[in-house]
Parts: C-alpha cells; structure tokens; sequence
C-alpha cells in the first residue's frame, strides 16, 4: 500500500509549533519523553497479557532498545510493547494532545479484572504531546509500528511542518520505533550531539533511572587495531558479539519494601540526591493509598549546608511521576522551614502543566504538603522520644530553621513546639523543652519568662537576669535572630504567657506582699522628684523612668513596653526592607544603687543641676551598653566619661 499524505488540522500546526519552539525549556527532556512513552507502551502489553490470555504477544523480554547511528545522525528509540494499529496511528500519532493511555486507564478500570494496582501506576503518557518534543531536536520523524496480536505494521513519518505520510508496511517487529533524524549540534542554543553515548547515559540516569523497564544501549565498537606486520594468515578467532548495556539501575528504593533494601543502599541514594558524602541522620518512608496514591523517601542530614540560610539556595525534594522524574527541586511539596529535607516523593498522578516541568496547584499538592510536614514532624518527635543523640545533632544543626515554622506555620505549630528546645538557666549545658520548663515552674509563677541576646554569655550578664537569678526563677536563653519573632507569635504555651523579661512591668510575686507594697510606695515617693527630672532630661530617647523590680545589683537598665518592639527586632525588620518607626523605651532605676541614691539624694541638695543632667545621660548610656546596644552619640558619651574619670583620679 502506497504511502498517504494527510495534512494536520489548522490548529494542531498551531500546537505542533508551540510544542517545538516553546513548551519544554531543556531540549533534553524529548527523550524522557520517548523513554516514558516506550514504558508505557511496556507496561500496557503486560496488562493486556494478562486480561487477554489469548494474545499472541512475546512479554519474555520486554524491553527499551535506544540505538544512533554516528554517520546518519539519527537516535532511535524502540520498544517491544503493545504497539498501534493502522487506525490507531492515525487517531492517536496523528492527532496532537490525544493520547491512548487515559483511555485505556478508563477501560481497564471499567472492566475491573486486572487489579495490578503496580501495573497501573506505571502508565505515564497520559499528556499525548510529549511523542512531539522529538522535533525539538530532529529534522525528520519516523515512527515504525505493529501492534501485538496483528501481522502488519504502519510507517508514519512528519518533518513537523503541517503534514505526515501514514502507511502499511510488512515484516515490522512487535512495538514501536521512534527514529530522530538530528539537527545538527547546536551548544548555544542548547543542542548536544544526542548521538554522543555519554550524553544519552546522562539524560537516561538523570530523568529515567527508575521506571521499571530496562533501558539498552549497544556499547561504541572499539577502534580497530592496526594489523601487526608479522601476524599469521590464520583466520583470527571472531570476536563475541558485545552486550548491550543497561543504562537505568531500575531500583526504585521507595517503591520496595522496607525489608528488601539495606541502609547502605538508602544512603547511597541519599548521598546521590544531596551530594553529601556522609550518610543521613534518619531515613522516613511514607506510602499513601486511597483515591490518590504517593510514595515518598525522605532524608534528614547530620549536617546543614553551607547556603542553608541564603535567600537563593535550592530546596525541596526531587519529584516523579510514575517513576519519571520531573523535577529536582519541588519546593511546593514542604514548607520552607523543612527546606533541609532530602528526597524523593513518586506520585502516581499530578497535575503538570503540559511539559510536565511545573505544577498546578490542587488539593493534591496541598494534600502531600500536609502529610509530609506532619511525618517529617512525627519522625523528629520520635527520635526525641527515643534517641536523645540524634535529636540533639538534629536540633543542633537545624534548630533555628525549624522555628520559623512557629512564625509560618500556625497549623502545625504544637508540633513543632512539642519538639523545640531551648538553652536556660536550669542546666549549663542541656537544652530544655517548654513542657519541662512547665513541670518546673515555682509555686505561684504564671508566666514562661525568656530573654534574647547574641549569646548565651551575654544574657546571663544582662542586668534584666538579677532579679530571677536571686530568685532562683528559670529563664529561657533565646540566642537566635528568628526567637525575637516566634515568641511574639506564639504568645503562650498550655495556657502560660511566655515574657521576655526586658519587657514591661515584672512582678516576681515576693513572699510578703504587704510589706513589698508598702516597701515600694515608699520608695515611689522618694524617688518621685528624681524620676520626673530625668525624664525632662532624657525625654529624646524615652519615654518614663520608673523604679526596677528587676534589679538587684546593677544601678540601671533599659526596658522595652509590652507591646513594643524590641531595637533587635526593629534592625531586622529594617535589615529586610521594612521600615519601622524607632520606639522610645523606659529606663529603669535600682533604688537600692549607691550610684542611684547619690544620684537621688545630689538632685534634692543640689540648685545647679548641669553636672547631674550629664551624669544622668551618663546612666542612660550605661544601660543601653548593657544590654549590648550603643549610645546614641558613642563620641559624646566616651568623652562625658572620660571627664568623670579624670576628675575622680
């Protein structure tokens, strides 16, 4: 039967353009697309096989051939699967966007006798565009096919201009050949030489390491060696046919049970995803099934990376689809906060726009981003609960990344906060969890106290502490950027407000609690000219002075109000693009100071207050350095110093 042309439907040239010039950003991924669509091809002669007993059909071998040939510049890609009929090629080749798989999905569902749930899993083409990317990279298409069971075959070939030939051909094998005549290699524009065999075993490993079927190339004949001079004319002995080479491993580890794979092959596969040389700290496997079904392999590290914190570091775990991997970096799948995780998460469908190289997002996406938070936050519990060393490299090493997630992530928050912990001043070196900060509590306390700082050393020296240190209260010690922000989110904890103890009125709760009253309405009254004085003098940088129930041995310190931001909390806000008016803060005195009493006592005696207006500033900048921040005027300041030194000496 002579070959027939037909032309393509106005608005498939349009879409065969769009594919060719447009669609995929990497011209690699056509021969994903071509391996995809021979797995399938596979995967749809074994199922038939087994509804139809009576189908004359080899599945002894089932196979992926990719064959080039150097001086044609062509790559071919053959299978020995179901294949397509006549009609079938013009239905379904022929015709873009309309693929065979969904329909044969339908049917198999319908029929309900085949329950080879593993079997349906691996039927990938369901787009019916993906057949087209060849032409990304190709003058020329030739498709040879036969379908199983039928005796003659079908050519169809296109140049990708708006017309094909369609016609029958004898002696075709069982399945289907793609053969690509290559445009020549183009590095600029991202066209490799796809008959080079290092690029084929690159683009097969990095997209298609993992479907079932084995994926084979002949290996490149070796250079003929020169004849030696003195070499016998005896027939030399024929050489043995070389091998063809598997090129995929085939080891989908997260589609295997658990008890057939060993740790050492899990963090090889971990060590391959993250390009880390040390093996992880814990593997998590999570298989979902129902109405829609996933597998995941995930991998916490022992280690953070060096760009963990940089604003364009890739996350998030590598993406499959049945097997064939879609993406590397699959940031809508974990919240940013779990952006350490390592993985593999294989869907058994997505909604991929038609390149397959973005998501949609749907209740799917959303779906697996809620179940694997919550198996990541389950693992981390457990290993808290069990094995106190991980834990401790675990929170070591991500600790502050995991609280972000108390800021942005109010669903999961108990979860996380069930597995934080924190330094405090119960124990030196022993991190702390707020429900033991809770069992701990004094008799009569109803707050979590906590303070911020760049190091633990520094808040211990704060001149907030005193109080609680004579007290014997419990402190939390928060040394990182992001505990300014959560603290303030999260308010409380098992119905306990969690305080910084830089900020507002604190009440310790004395034993008698007449006689502080009374102790501190006298001490009011005392200080009641002084304290209206200094807030004349100092009325520029804050906003009231008041006597401290927070000090015990330094003479001042610099507070925030309760519903005031923090200067730490100002600068970041500042550091990232956001302006925040500065607000003034309260100084407080310790009225049992000598400095303060002197102070107090010169400001009665005194008529000519200039120098007790300077010792005043003095006070204030004190303060402020004591909490590690700076005078507004450092010169200024040394030099008022420098004079009360001098005339000390």
């Amino acid at each position: 039967m002579p070959a027939e042309a037909f032309e393509f439907q106005v608005e498939a040239r349009q879409l065969l353009q769009l594919m060719i010039h447009s669609v995929y950003s990497n011209k690699d991924v056509f021969l994903r697309e071509l391996v995809s669509n021979a797995s399938d091809a596979l995967d749809k002669l074994r199922l038939e096989k087994l509804w139809d007993d009576s189908l004359d059909a080899d599945v002894s071998d089932l196979h992926i051939d990719i064959d080039v040939d150097k001086d044609a510049r062509t790559l071919t890609v053959r299978d020995n699967g179901i294949g397509m009929s006549y009609d079938e090629v013009g239905r379904l080749i022929g015709t873009i966007a309309n693929s065979g798989t969904a329909k044969f999905l339908q049917e198999l569902k319908e029929a309900k006798e085949v329950k080879d749930a593993a079997g349906e899993e691996g039927l990938i083409g369901q787009f019916g565009v993906g057949f087209y990317a060849g032409f990304m990279v190709a003058d020329e298409v030739t498709l040879v096919t036969r379908r199983a069971g039928e005796s003659q075959g079908t050519r169809w070939a296109s140049r990708g201009e708006g017309t094909y030939t369609l016609e029958k051909v004898e002696d075709a094998p069982q399945g289907t050949s793609v053969t690509l005549h290559l445009k020549p290699a183009d590095p600029e524009n991202q066209l490799h030489d796809y008959t080079s065999p290092w690029k084929i075993r690159e683009i097969i490993k990095r997209y298609s390491d993992f479907i079932t079927w084995p994926v084979r190339m002949m290996p490149e004949a070796p250079a003929a060696a020169p004849a030696a001079a003195d070499e016998s004319d005896e027939a030399a002995e024929p050489e043995a046919a070389p091998e063809p080479e598997t090129l995929n491993s085939m080891k989908a580890l997260w589609a295997r049970p658990r008890g057939e794979v060993s740790d050492d092959e899990y963090h090889e596969l971990y060590k391959h995803i993250a390009h880390d040389w040390r093996d992880p700290l814990e593997t998590i496997r999570l298989q979902a099934e129902g109405t829609f079904e996933y597998q995941s392999l995930l991998f916490l590290p022992a280690h953070a990376p060096h760009d963990l914190f940089t604003r364009d570091a890739k996350r998030g775990v590598q993406l499959y689809v049945k097997r064939v991997f879609i993406m590397d970096d699959c940031e809508a799948l974990l919240p940013p906060y779990l952006r350490f995780v390592k993985g593999v998460v294989d869907a058994a469908d997505l909604s991929l726009n038609v390149s397959r190289e973005i998501l949609q997002q749907d209740r799917h996406i959303e779906m697996m981003r809620r179940r694997l938070t919550k198996k990541v936050l389950s693992t981390v519990k457990d290993m808290m609960a069990k094995d106190q060393d991980r834990y401790a490299t675990l929170w070591r090493e991500f600790g502050t990344v995991l609280k972000e997630g108390l800021v942005t992530d109010p669903e999961n928050r108990d979860a996380l906060l069930a597995v934080a912990s924190f330094a405090t001043t119960h124990h030196d070196t022993e991190p702390t969890t707020l429900k033991q900060y809770v069992e701990r509590m004094k008799d009569g306390q109803d707050d979590i106290y906590y303070l911020t700082g760049e190091s633990r050393q520094s808040i211990e020296n704060s001149p907030h502490m005193e109080a609680f240190r004579e007290r014997g209260i419990e402190v939390l010690l928060l040394t990182d950027a992001v505990d300014e922000v959560w603290a303030d989110a999260v308010g409380e904890y098992e119905g306990k407000k969690l305080r910084s103890v830089a900020k507002g009125q604190i009440d310790l709760d004395p034993k008698d609690e007449d006689a502080a009253d009374d102790e501190r309405e006298k001490q009011t009254e005392e200080y009641a000219g002084l304290l209206g004085w200094m807030k004349e003098q100092l009325d520029e940088d804050i906003k009231e002075v008041r006597l401290s129930s927070r000090l015990t041995v330094s003479p001042a310190c610099i507070v925030s109000d309760a519903q005031d931001l923090t200067p730490a909390l100002e600068n970041m806000y500042r550091a990232m693009g956001q302006e925040v008016p500065s607000a003034k803060r309260i100084l407080e005195l310790n009225p049992d100071h000598q400095l303060v009493k002197g102070l107090n006592q010169a400001y009665k005696e005194r008529e000519d207050r200039a120098e007790l207006a300077e010792t005043a500033e003095l006070l204030h900048g004190l303060a402020v350095l004591a909490e590690g921040g700076q005078p507004k005027e450092p010169a200024r300041f040394v030099k008022l110093m420098a004079d009360r030194l001098e005339r000390a000496l």
